[in-house]
């Protein structure tokens, strides 16, 4: 699975003089060398995946993000398709993979603009590891994640096996439109991927 294309609606419109692009997080929020963890890190207490259900909002306490969910599907190319655009304040969930905070590889994607100015996941490259995603889901619970890295790729070589593979613990990927603007092609070159897992259920 790959991810669609990414159009920078509002930076269309507003042209070339834009001073305030998305924020871009720093290569020490990467994850390290050696890869990305496989397991609790030292001292974090084991939180057993929960069954799954639907989600129903993504909260980012740290950039103010507090929004509805909606199911995303696949594209005839493979390619994960986008939350309306009509509605800077959405996000969507990847409906026919794991959900999140049930065993496995769940996906949140939203735009980081629309025509109107800055979207739901703008700030996303704002965010440092150890930050927090919580997902509200229809069973009343609330899914806690961890951040352990937040990565930029160019859509030329986007690691579908990294970000979308299978996992044994409860994992949670969020994405969203990054790394530079293309003035020619007036598309974003990349990805922002937030790398999450569950710590805690409330």
């Amino acid at each position: 699975m790959a991810v669609a294309l990414c159009f920078g609606s509002w930076l269309i419109q507003r042209g070339a003089d834009i001073q305030d692009p998305p924020p871009v997080p720093s290569a020490a929020e990467a994850f390290p060398a050696a890869g990305p963890p496989v397991g609790p890190v030292r001292g974090e207490r084991a939180v057993p995946p929960l069954p799954a259900a639907v989600p129903t909002r993504v909260r980012i306490p740290a950039i103010d993000v507090d929004a509805p969910l909606q199911p995303l599907g696949l594209l005839q190319d493979g390619s994960l398709s986008s939350p309306r655009d009509d509605e800077s304040n959405l996000a969507g969930w990847y409906a026919d993979g794991a959900a999140p905070g049930a065993t496995g590889t769940a996906v949140v994607a939203g735009h980081v603009d629309t025509v109107t100015g800055p979207a739901v996941f703008y700030n996303l490259g704002a965010l440092k590891k150890g930050y927090r995603v919580e997902v509200a889901r229809a069973d009343g619970r609330t899914a806690l994640f961890t951040i352990d890295a937040i990565e930029v790729y160019s859509r030329t070589d986007f690691p579908s096996q990294k970000v979308y593979g299978p996992s044994k613990r409860a994992e949670l990927r969020v994405i969203t439109c990054g790394g530079g603007f293309s003035e020619e092609s007036h598309a974003y070159l990349g990805n922002v991927v937030v790398y999450a897992h569950l710590t805690g259920v409330r």
